[in-house]
C-alpha cells in the first residue's frame, strides 16, 4: 500500500488483505500464512496498521509483519523476554527487547514453535497488564 493511498475508512484488517494482494508474490502468501498462524494462535488478537505495516496485539503489541525484497519479518516487540527454544529468532537479535523472525523465499514454517511462540507473547502480555492492576 502506497502511503499516497488514503487508508481513511479502512479498517485495519482490510488494510492488511490490500498488502497481500498488492505483494502478489512468495511474501504475500507468506504473510498471510503467518497471519492465519496468528489468528489460530490467539483467536482474540487485534489486527492494527502501524507505520505502514501489519500488527497484531492483545494486551499489547505481539509483533510486526514487514515485507522487504528478500524477506518477510516477523517482529516481536518483547522477543527478547520470550523462551525460544526452538530458536526462530535469526534477526534483530541485538536489542534488549525486540527480537525477528526473518524468513526467505521457500523457507518452511516450523508452524508448531511459532504458535507457542506467538501465545507466549501474548502470555507475556497478559501477564504485564495484571501487574500494572
Amino acid at each position: 500500500m502506497r502511503k499516497s493511498e488514503s487508508q481513511k475508512g479502512k479498517s485495519p484488517s482490510r488494510m492488511i488483505d490490500e498488502r497481500i494482494k498488492e505483494l502478489g508474490d512468495w511474501r504475500g502468501k507468506l504473510l498471510s500464512r503467518l497471519r492465519t498462524l496468528i489468528k489460530q494462535a490467539d483467536p482474540e488478537v487485534v489486527e492494527e496498521w502501524k507505520w505502514e505495516v501489519p500488527v497484531w496485539s492483545h494486551d499489547g503489541l505481539i509483533c510486526t509483519g514487514e515485507t522487504y525484497k528478500n524477506v518477510v519479518k516477523m517482529t516481536f516487540s518483547k522477543g527478547a523476554a520470550l523462551d525460544d527454544p526452538s530458536g526462530l529468532f535469526n534477526s534483530s537479535l541485538e536489542g534488549n527487547t525486540r527480537r525477528a523472525i526473518d524468513f526467505r523465499e521457500g523457507e518452511k514454517i516450523d508452524e508448531e514453535a511459532l504458535t507457542a511462540l506467538i501465545r507466549a507473547a501474548v502470555t507475556l502480555n497478559a501477564s504485564r497488564r495484571l501487574e500494572k492492576k
